[in-house]
């Protein structure tokens, strides 16, 4: 039995697949050229939103950022404890190294 949908692309359907995520979701990662999910895993939430932010001139959620950490951990974004998600945000908004 297949997975595949009809329309499917590949990478972006295996993003969009991950928790939290969806096809939108998906669509902005690959359009900051994010197109797998093991890349995602090596870029990490952090690096992967501030991609997308500057792809998409900034116009992006901090629910991003949360739902793309729940994504590598594979737990629903709002299961990650709200210290956990100020750093993540502190991580985000610092200047990258």
């Amino acid at each position: 039995m297949s997975t595949t949908r009809p329309g499917d692309r590949g990478p972006a359907s295996e993003l969009a697949a991950l928790r939290n995520l969806g096809v939108v979701s998906a669509a902005w990662l690959e359009a900051a050229g994010i197109r797998s999910a093991d890349q995602l895993r090596r870029l990490g939430a952090v690096e992967a939103f501030r991609r997308v932010a500057f792809h998409r001139g900034g116009d992006v959620s901090l629910n991003l950022l949360y739902a793309l950490e729940g994504a590598l951990r594979d737990v629903r974004w709002d299961r990650i404890p709200p210290e956990e998600r100020l750093a993540l945000r502190r991580q985000a908004e610092a200047s990258p190294d």
